[in-house]
């Protein structure tokens, strides 16, 4: 397996390390961070054929898919649930 490495891909530069959980033994995951972003990603599990090409790829997509969809607009959803009729409006007397 290979180990940590940078790269630098649209003017950023990530950090990746292969990291093991602290608190569960199970697998081990791809971490990585970019300059300019405070957080930290874990969203590939390491396995032994991971290339360095591969592995970056992966990455580079997986920033760019968050980056998409923190740029689009906040969709407002109504609650109430979907079979709920509209409110009813008051009847006006028929003597007028």
């Amino acid at each position: 397996m290979i180990g940590g490495f940078s790269f630098e891909d649209a003017g950023r530069t990530y950090t990746c390390t292969v990291e093991a959980p602290r608190n569960a033994p199970t697998e081990t995951r791809w971490w990585f961070s970019v300059s300019g972003d405070q957080q930290r990603y874990a969203p590939l599990e390491a396995k032994s054929g991971d290339t360095q090409a591969s592995v970056k790829a992966q990455i580079i997509a997986f920033y760019n898919q968050r980056l998409y969809a923190l740029s689009q607009p906040t969709v407002r959803r109504q609650f109430g649930g979907p079979g709920r009729p509209p409110a009813a409006k008051p009847a006006e007397s028929a003597t007028s």
